[in-house]
């Protein structure tokens, strides 16, 4: 059996999306749907420094193609702490997953002395090269359908890890893949959400000629892939199943993709709100400056502003003896809770970005660092990490340290606090959606005025969208499991927290096509009433071009292939909200009182 879904449908399922595998007469069989992505950007590059990944360029990278380049300062980065790393091992430092063991064995000796020399160079590669190919066989399925994820889980890896220690070959194959739209086919379950070994163990066996990965969309072996790219399989050497696998970048880079869609999603509530309030021929008081001073918070400003910045032209700031003096509380409330959500959605955007621009690896390198930089370095157990230097570090010193930096927080907490956020959003939106229904708050019926109306019903689906929506606020409650000889006895669940908010936006996204239907239907009527109306120019333009999508009224000569909502929901997920309207947001630094200064006005 075969599901054939557009994206913006397939994501919507959120956990759900990447399901698609199953049973069959008590044998496994394989996903049915791979969602390779469009390349339309491979024609640039973006340049990694470590430093300054942005959300633009993982998507970028992600699902639209784009090329990476390391920058000559992050190569060089990676080239000392490899040189750190190897120096050492050949002063007997300790070095956890190198010449010490993983886990339980982090005691274990695997290797004495200088890694290059001929007793323990062959050695090493024979059990990194073993490593490798047994990552092929990592993680649970159902596999990874959608390509984009894979492709942010790697770039997200190429970029923190620059500060680790890969091998020249490792760091590089793990660009080539990208830049050759080779995207290995990796297991969704298997990670705890506090170190994804497991999916970006499946990228190392593609790197060796292991296991299978799609070539630009068409599924083959690994080993065939890397040779139709013009790639030979890598030697891994020193630490590399650890310097590529130590990550969360699986959770990550899904996290990064929903900062972006979150932003749409938000920016589309905003439209979708001035929509409805044309629609209901609404009071605006509520986003004036009048209230707006008895609440001088940055983002409440700011949304009423800018919702009211959209309005501006509007018929609803003329006089209207029939427009009532307060709407219903889901509309005069919608701008507090769409700006509580943009304040979630900024505290997570800070936080991905934290997680993507710095290292949640262990061990820790740091090339440069000595004893008299800080007073604990200089102390007996700092010193047996201390690496002095020598030939195989150019003569550089510096510390390499256990951690645990792959505990992915506070990215974790604020992937919750913005789907509650986001729910308590979504349900003004579900409830003004029932309130046209009701002539107590529109004056009049639609049908009354418009007969194309006549027969028109909201229906069901904006409650149970919302109900699915409710279900997700419930946070993951903290769990530890004490597992590899109770060593790793933490786990933070963030793959689970981020399918939350993925499936989370997205069902937001189809709740706002209804909402986006309604409120067009409703500008409809109020233009019938009065064809001198204005609505605002982005209401404006946002209510024409659904309109050519969804027409107000059908060819009753032909049976439409999908409902007018499903039309609608295509619609917002496809289309971007800043062509309509696109306003910058508040700076982190700008006083938390915006706006307090102008409510001291004259007459």
């Amino acid at each position: 059996m075969q599901i054939r879904l557009r994206r913006w449908q397939y994501a919507a399922f959120g956990a759900l999306a990447l399901m698609g595998a199953g049973w069959v007469d008590g044998q496994a069989f394989a996903a049915s749907v791979y969602t390779p992505i469009t390349p339309t950007m491979a024609d640039k590059t973006i340049t990694l420094t470590g430093h300054d990944l942005t959300i633009d360029q993982i998507v970028q990278v992600a699902r639209y193609g784009a090329k990476v380049q390391l920058s000559p300062e992050a190569r060089q980065r990676e080239a000392d702490n490899y040189g750190l790393l190897l120096e050492a091992a050949a002063e007997g430092v300790a070095v956890y997953w190198f010449n010490r063991g993983a886990g339980d064995q982090r005691e274990t000796v695997m290797f004495d002395g200088d890694p290059t020399s001929p007793a323990n160079k062959p050695k090493i590669e024979q059990m990194q090269l073993t490593s490798f190919r047994r990552g092929a066989l990592w993680g649970f399925g159902p596999e990874v359908e959608n390509e984009e994820i894979v492709r942010a889980m790697m770039v997200v890896r190429a970029n923190a890890m620059t500060f680790n220690a890969p091998s020249p070959h490792l760091a590089q194959m793990l660009l080539d893949l990208l830049n050759k739209r080779i995207s290995p086919v990796v297991q969704s379950r298997g990670t705890l959400g506090e170190g994804d070994l497991a999916q970006l163990a499946n990228v190392a066996a593609t790197m060796v000629g292991a296991g299978e990965a799609y070539y630009q969309g068409a599924r083959m072996p690994a080993a065939k892939a890397l040779a139709q790219a013009g790639l030979e399989s890598i030697q891994p050497f020193a630490a590399d199943d650890n310097a590529l696998t130590s990550s969360d970048a699986y959770a990550t880079g899904q996290a990064a993709l929903v900062v972006n869609d979150a932003r749409r999603a938000l920016e589309w509530a905003d439209l979708a709100y001035a929509m409805d309030l044309n629609g209901m021929n609404s009071s605006i008081t509520p986003l004036s400056l009048a209230v707006q001073c008895d609440r001088p918070e940055m983002w409440l400003n700011w949304d009423a502003a800018r919702v009211l910045d959209m309005l501006k032209g509007s018929y609803l700031f003329d006089a209207d003896p029939a427009r009532i003096i307060q709407d219903p509380e889901s509309l005069r409330a919608s701008s507090i809770r769409q700006a509580s959500a943009w304040e979630e959605w900024s505290a997570l955007d800070a936080a991905v970005l934290f997680q993507v621009n710095s290292s949640d690896h262990n061990p820790a390198v740091h090339v440069g660092l000595g004893p008299r930089d800080s007073w604990e370095l200089a102390t007996p157990q700092m010193m047996k990490f201390y690496v002095k230097g020598g030939a195989l570090s150019h003569g550089q010193h510096g510390y390499i340290v256990s951690n645990a930096n792959w505990d992915p927080y506070p990215m974790a907490n604020k992937l919750e606090n913005f789907v509650i956020g986001l729910a308590n959003m979504d349900v003004a939106v579900m409830l003004r959606i029932d309130r046209f229904s009701n002539p107590f708050f529109t004056v009049v019926k639609a049908r009354d005025v418009l007969p194309a109306a006549a027969g028109h019903f909201s229906g069901y689906t904006p409650v149970a969208l919302q109900q699915e929506i409710q279900s997700l606020t419930n946070p993951v409650a903290p769990f530890g499991s004490a597992i590899v000889g109770t060593v790793e006895d933490l786990q933070a669940q963030t793959l689970i927290k981020v399918q939350h908010a993925r499936q989370a936006v997205a069902t937001t996204m189809d709740l706002l096509g209804h909402d986006l239907l309604e409120a067009s239907l409703w500008m409809d009527v109020r233009k019938a009433q009065n064809a001198d109306r204005n609505f605002g120019p982005a209401p404006t333009r946002a209510w024409t071009a659904l309109r050519k999508i969804v027409p107000l009224q059908a060819d009753p000569n032909r049976t439409p292939a999908q409902s007018d909502a499903m039309l609608a929901a295509s619609f917002v997920h496809t289309t971007d909200p800043a062509i309509f309207y696109s306003s910058e947001l508040p700076r982190t630094g700008q006083d938390k009182t915006t706006g307090a200064g102008r409510c001291r006005g004259t007459p």
